[in-house]
């Protein structure tokens, strides 16, 4: 389950879609996840899906690196498609045994909500995928800047919210030791007892806490030793800048957009 944890992990490449500005691939993400719930036909569906498909072969990232992403919520899809396939009641009935009715419109609703999650993840994953955690620092930070003007945090929000994308990847490999080392002194993780199971958790979490604080102290001690104060005065290396094919991203959003609310 451990290894099957894919978010925070970069892929390095000079595909398409890591060439894009990262500002561009964010408005792209939350475009197309708010698209995703607004089309109704299967069309739309189709449609979505095959762009999706479209943007992962652009990228060059391994349609088996996208599938480990989901892995670790496919409890929660599954749970999904039950809870909306058993409590519609909508529509003809299918199949009845008892108190379990199950309905065309039902089956559909749990079908496209399924659809509608992994879609929400896989898009999400790519952009994660192709996209730096520097770049995603910079990025939230431009989009936000207006936000500035209320003295509102906008850099100090980005710079958390890239620490902790950066550091989840880390804190997987460190789990994946400290089980490894605990099982190897008798520690058992896999028992079925739902009781038993959270106690023998205890091992685990204990030594992954401390590493974790351990791990922000000496980040902290870091990026004090080298005068980080914050966004205030704070310079660049590298500035973002819209380029043609951004344009072009957009053109096509804006014209995705308009064909989804004329009826896809």
């Amino acid at each position: 389950m451990i290894e099957n944890i894919t978010l925070g992990q970069f892929f390095p490449g000079d595909s398409f879609i890591h060439r894009l500005d990262p500002r561009t691939k964010i408005i792209a993400v939350f475009v197309f996840v708010v698209l995703i719930f607004i089309v109704k036909s299967w069309i739309g569906y189709l449609l979505m899906y095959g762009l999706l498909v479209l943007s992962i072969i652009i990228s060059k990232i391994s349609f088996r690196q996208m599938l480990r992403g989901l892995k670790p919520l496919l409890f929660i899809m599954i749970f999904t498609f039950i809870l909306n396939i058993f409590f519609s009641t909508q529509g003809s009935v299918i199949f009845e045994f008892y108190f379990i009715k199950i309905t065309d419109v039902g089956l559909l609703l749990a079908l496209k909500l399924v659809l509608r999650l992994v879609f929400l993840i896989t898009t999400t994953t790519l952009m994660t995928y192709t996209t730096s955690p520097i770049q995603l620092t910079d990025a939230i930070e431009s989009l936000f800047k207006p936000l500035n003007k209320i003295k509102f945090p906008v850099h100090e929000i980005a710079m958390m919210m890239t620490i902790a994308i950066r550091f989840i990847p880390t804190l997987i490999e460190e789990t994946d030791k400290i089980m490894k080392a605990q099982t190897a002194r008798g520690a058992e993780f896999d028992g079925k007892n739902i009781f038993k199971k959270a106690l023998d958790m205890v091992p685990l979490l204990v030594p992954l806490f401390v590493s974790a604080f351990r791990r922000a102290d000496e980040l902290a001690f870091a990026m004090e030793a080298r005068c980080y104060n914050g966004g205030h005065g704070r310079t660049k290396l590298k500035k973002l800048a819209m380029r043609k094919i951004d344009i072009l991203v957009f053109v096509f959003l804006a014209a995705l957009i308009a064909v989804t609310f004329l009826g896809i």
